[in-house]
């Protein structure tokens, strides 16, 4: 349970400090606080080193507590996700806010990909010690950059120059700024009255906190299910499932800007769904692999198709609504690994197939969802669309 906590922690913090930081950029504007978030990382990381350096002259009880407040600490790095979200939002028109977004997530989401196949080899090189150290030298150095590249959107540079709010908005809407903040208090509010982003959370729980469930289940899916080495589960999971999911994020932001969010959120969970029923039947490791690699397809793309919806549905409050989709939408990875142990609990060892069921009744769930969505606003916006070339044709 002790271990359980340490391993955790961070993503707890991770998850749900995305809710006040997401809404902070609004007021404090992205560039200061990002900053924070990354000082914050920077300070726990520096803790989770030195507590390891002088473990053997800490009590148990004090060690395992400063272990777990630094790794609460080093965990606001990951809620980085939502502020980002939305300090990225306010530069781009509403046409390409699926781009913009399918670019920054699906770029930011290879990291667990890409370490799952790093820190293996980093603690055999380096040592434990030595791994944090690189990695603590490594946020250092992104930090720095971030200070020195960064700036706010036109209309918070604006305000911060005296300029009045008519006067900002007049002049960033000429740069093509679309999305304007407001208050930190005001935007969470806002948010929060919104029946949309309520769905949005919802799928966002099924498509990325599905996703990060599987980086934790999927290891010991494949080494006591299927029967491979626990080098080739990290292989399989970090490499072939979560590396596809965060790299199709990209195509899907495209794909979501040029056809509608609500179409392609159709689309992508019902691949999710079909993966998840390949993940129920098969018992080897060719299938597997093959609906392993359906559902990171299906759920790239479907969390890109999440957040393309975000600044449409929550226009006035984007801060308040990112930091809900993606706190909430996070935790489950939490709450979604204890139902699929419960399955092999149950079962035994045929629960790592059964338990996929969660995933398929997930899946079509959000396709009923985003099928509403869809017949709702994104075919009306299609209809209209379509009487506008219309009207156009004949004009000429």
């Amino acid at each position: 349970m002790e271990v359980g906590w340490l391993v955790a922690i961070p993503l707890v913090t991770g998850a749900f400090l995305r809710i006040p930081f997401s809404a902070l950029v609004d007021t404090w504007g992205g560039k200061r606080v990002i900053s924070l978030q990354l000082f914050i990382s920077i300070i726990g990381v520096a803790g989770i080193i030195l507590t390891l350096q002088n473990i053997a002259s800490l009590s148990s009880s004090l060690a395992y507590k400063l272990l777990l407040s630094f790794g609460a600490l080093a965990g606001t790095g990951i809620s980085i996700f939502s502020s980002g979200t939305t300090y990225v939002s306010y530069w781009y028109p509403k046409r390409e806010q699926g781009t913009a977004l399918g670019i920054f997530a699906g770029i930011g989401n290879t990291a667990p990909g890409i370490f799952t196949a790093i820190i293996p080899y980093a603690l055999i090189t380096l040592g434990l010690i030595g791994a944090y150290l690189g990695w603590w030298l490594f946020l250092i150095v992104v930090t720095i950059i971030f200070l020195f590249v960064s700036s706010d959107n036109y209309y918070q540079q604006l305000l911060k120059k005296g300029y009045s709010d008519t006067e900002a908005k007049r002049i960033s809407q000429e740069f093509e700024q679309e999305i304007f903040p407001t208050s930190a208090k005001e935007t969470l509010k806002n948010a929060a009255r919104l029946w949309q982003v309520w769905l949005l959370v919802i799928l966002y729980f099924i498509s990325f906190g599905g996703f990060e469930a599987l980086t934790e289940w999927l290891p010991t899916y494949w080494t006591e299910f299927i029967g491979v080495t626990i080098t080739e589960a990290g292989i399989l999971t970090g490499i072939v499932y979560s590396l596809l999911t965060a790299l199709f994020r990209v195509p899907g932001g495209f794909w979501s800007d040029r056809y509608g969010g609500e179409k392609i959120a159709i689309i992508s969970y019902g691949i999710l769904t079909f993966g998840s029923l390949i993940m129920i039947f098969s018992r080897y490791l060719i299938l597997s692999t093959v609906g392993e690699v359906v559902m990171a397809i299906g759920m790239g793309i479907a969390n890109a198709a999440v957040f393309k919806l975000l600044p449409k549905y929550a226009k006035n409050a984007v801060g308040g609504a990112s930091g809900l989709v993606g706190g909430l939408g996070s935790a489950g990875g939490l709450f979604i690994p204890p139902a699929l142990a419960y399955f092999v609990t149950i079962f035994g060892k045929i629960g790592f197939a059964l338990g996929f069921i969660i995933y398929t009744i997930f899946g079509i769930i959000s396709i009923g969802f985003s099928t509403f969505l869809f017949y709702k606003y994104g075919k009306y916006k299609h209809e209209i669309s379509l009487e506008l070339k219309k009207e156009i044709e004949k004009a000429r």
